[in-house]
């Protein structure tokens, strides 16, 4: 005999099928024939019609949110589905008005000639408001900011969407982890969240100072290095600092300097202010001021919003003397504005293991030519002094997790710059540990430029791993009008942590048009971040 229960388990889904479209007088009966057969007969009766829905004591407020409308059921086929829907559009508009205890019924159900009639009732229950969040881990984040951030503020309605989404927010923060489970607690029509939160290690303060003879100027000293320093949510406010000093050489160094100050004057805006120097040798001085303003616009979504100022001017002039044609390095002022949208979905923001972010950006602006005194000026004559220059650049990391230990870390970072006036001081700068391995820092120029990465990784801890790589890029370069490089590079290396920070080594080999692959070019990128 066949399975008997299983048998009566489909019977029952099929009547409760049958019902949930309306046929409310179903009849089934199973008859054995032997040992092997069963017929099923079902009568299904005639399929009911609503006669009316009523709204009873729904609030304006509450149809708005569910969408309820008469017409959608008079003369029309009963279907439990479509009340299931509407109870539940309901119940979540007054779980999101501050009325987590509501109660969503039928009442005054009549039933007469195959058709339907039902009014709904609606027990709201007491209204509850938010209270001060409650932080009940170690972390030094204040209170009045984390709820500003989660968007949980004291005084507001109770809504379940804004708590599941205040968790999705608490996952991009990296400054901050959640160790545990949250709480949520309600009394005197009041709701408590408690969060288990503590504090990352993620500032950084790291640097080497050099000294060595001046070959240039004698009986001096130069003064070489590099010095890093990241604060993040400095007084449990949010507020992050950044300065990255470095000078590798007699002639060349750069300056960056970034502050942001969230929640500007009680709003939702957060506001950004970057200044960076950048002196090329003897050859360019470039420096850019940034303002940016910036919102969280969804849970895994940030929009910001920024105004530039750059400024870019030719050093060494002699070598351009007897120049008869512009140089591919000039003076410029370029004025523009544009917009950044990034967009987070991964496990951990410091560490990523599975899922996926990426950050488009795109400016436009107003470019001046600048003539330089110490030139010829019928070096200007034909040249264009106000030109419009845009920019896009866009990034997309994906993380696959195949097994707990191995990960894999697939990329695609890519730029366009175009302007009639374009100078090389304008253009991109790639290479190096951050961008196309295998290469010196900032090696590459180029005005559009397209690389993937791929990268396992092996982890022998939550954070530390070793990483195979394979860079593969394809570069342009207008100001020069060399044919596109194709630069690849390859290797290995591991990312350790230790008590005091993050010790990073990455041996790679790279290749393109000035550089052939072999040992004797092979770079070694590698730094110690401690972190506090």
């Amino acid at each position: 005999m066949p399975d008997s229960l299983a048998i009566y388990q489909l019977t029952n889904r099929l009547t409760d099928s049958l019902q949930w479209q309306g046929y409310l007088n179903v009849e089934d009966s199973l008859v054995f024939l032997n040992e092997r057969n069963v017929r099923l007969l079902v009568e299904t009766g005639p399929q009911f019609d609503w006669l009316y829905l009523e709204e009873g004591n729904l609030e304006p407020w509450m149809l708005g949110k569910s969408g309820f409308g008469r017409i959608r059921f008079q003369e029309q086929p009963f279907r439990f589905g479509d009340v299931s829907q509407l109870i539940g559009q309901v119940l979540e508009a007054g779980q999101n008005q501050g009325y987590p205890f509501i109660a969503v019924n039928l009442d005054s159900l009549t039933v007469s000639e195959n058709q339907v009639g039902a009014r709904i009732k609606v027990k709201k229950g007491p209204w509850i408001a938010f209270d001060t969040l409650q932080i009940t881990g170690d972390s030094r984040t204040q209170s009045i900011y984390l709820a500003r951030k989660l968007k949980l503020l004291p005084g507001e309605p109770f809504s379940q969407k804004k708590l599941d989404q205040a968790l999705v927010v608490l996952g991009n923060i990296p400054y901050i982890r959640l160790d545990g489970s949250p709480e949520l607690s309600f009394q005197n029509e009041e709701a408590t969240v408690y969060l288990p939160v503590n504090d990352r290690k993620i500032n950084t303060l790291d640097g080497i100072i050099g000294l060595l003879p001046n070959e240039v100027e004698a009986n001096k000293w130069l003064v070489t290095g590099q010095f890093d320093v990241q604060l993040y949510n400095v007084s449990g406010k949010g507020r992050d600092y950044l300065l990255n000093w470095q000078r590798l050489s007699q002639y060349s160094q750069n300056l960056r300097v970034e502050a942001k100050e969230p929640f500007v004057l009680g709003s939702q805006l957060d506001l950004g202010l970057a200044f960076s120097f950048l002196k090329e040798d003897t050859t360019f001085l470039n420096r850019e001021f940034n303002v940016k303003i910036g919102l969280q616009l969804a849970p895994k979504t940030y929009l910001s919003f920024f105004g530039k100022r750059e400024a870019g001017d030719l050093l060494d002039v002699s070598r351009y003397e007897a120049a008869s044609e512009l140089p591919d390095i000039a003076d410029f002022r370029f004025n523009n504005y544009g917009a950044t949208i990034d967009f987070n979905d991964v496990d951990d923001i410091l560490m990523p293991k599975s899922g996926w972010r990426g950050s488009f950006m795109a400016g436009i602006g107003n470019k001046r030519l600048v003539e330089n005194t110490a030139l010829p000026q019928a070096l200007y004559e034909d040249a264009k002094k106000n030109t419009i220059q845009y920019y896009l650049q866009g990034n997309v990391e994906r993380y696959i997790q195949w097994q707990r230990k191995l990960s894999t870390k697939l990329a695609a970072n890519g730029g366009e710059m175009y302007n009639s006036n374009l100078f090389l001081n304008d253009l991109f700068r790639l290479g190096g540990l951050q961008s196309i391995r295998g290469f010196n820092e900032n090696y590459f120029f180029a005005s559009r430029y397209l690389y993937f990465t791929i990268e396992p990784r092996y982890y022998i801890s939550d954070e530390s791993y070793f990483l195979l790589f394979s860079d593969l890029g394809m570069l342009e370069n207008r100001v020069t009008k060399r044919p596109t490089e194709w630069p690849v590079a390859f290797g290995g290396g591991l990312s350790l942590e230790t008590n005091g920070g993050i010790f990073t080594f990455v041996y790679a080999l790279g290749e393109a048009s000035n550089q052939p692959i072999g040992f004797s070019y092979s770079r070694i990128h590698f730094g110690f971040t401690g972190r506090f």
